[in-house]
Order: C-alpha cells, then sequence, then structure tokens
C-alpha cells in the first residue's frame, strides 16, 4: 500500500502521461486520506495554529493526485478533462481499463504484453 503512494508522490510527482492501474490510484486516495485524517486530529489537539501542516500537506500531494487521476482516466481511454465532470469521474476511476495498449500507452497490467513474450527466448 505504501509502495503505491511513493510510487505516485516521488517517482511520478508530474507525470500526466500514460496509464495508472485502479490499484495504484486507490492505494494513493487511501494512504492519502488516511495521512490528512492522523494530521488533522494531531495537530487539532496540540494547537489550532499547527493546521497549516495539514494546509502544507494537501498542497503537496496536489499535483500528484491530480496526475495520478489523470493516468486513471488515461487507463479507461478517456481524455483528462473527464475527471472534471461531476459523478462520471468516479464512474471513470472504478472502471477496469482496455485491455492491451491504448493512445496512452501500453497496459500497466500486462495482460497481453506477457503472452506476446511467449516463445521468442526460443529464437
Amino acid at each position: 500500500m505504501l509502495e503505491m503512494y511513493k510510487k505516485v508522490v516521488l517517482q511520478n510527482y508530474a507525470n500526466f502521461k500514460g496509464r495508472a492501474r485502479r490499484k495504484e490510484y486507490w492505494m494513493f486516495f487511501l494512504v492519502n486520506i488516511i495521512i490528512a485524517s492522523i494530521l488533522g486530529f494531531v495537530t487539532g489537539l496540540i494547537s489550532e495554529n499547527l493546521k497549516i501542516i495539514g494546509n502544507i500537506y494537501s498542497l503537496a500531494v496536489l499535483v500528484p493526485g491530480i496526475a495520478v487521476a489523470v493516468r486513471r482516466v488515461q487507463d479507461v481511454g478517456k481524455e483528462w478533462w473527464n475527471i472534471l465532470i461531476p459523478f462520471y469521474n468516479i464512474y471513470l476511476l472504478c472502471q477496469d481499463g482496455t485491455v492491451g495498449p491504448n493512445q496512452y500507452g501500453a497496459d500497466p497490467k500486462n495482460r497481453l504484453e506477457d503472452i506476446r513474450e511467449i516463445g521468442k527466448d526460443l529464437n
């Protein structure tokens, strides 16, 4: 779970190209909610003045959050602006990605690429 979060935040910080699996998006979403909740709870207990820490965290993960959402809808075969449509974006984020490569890149699950590689080592 944390590996997916690190992958989105550190390796693909502002990567809007390519595709992201459902698991990558939803693990990032879950860890992000957990961290934000813990930060909000702890800073609320300590002092009202520390709530800026939560705001800084939210700003720090804003770009990776948008980037992973864009890559997620591209995995379904839709354009980035579909994340702006209420309720439809949730539907797209929950859909399985298109099988095989699409106009946004190779299938992140490698379903067909693994089959095509069978027997290539024999030559």
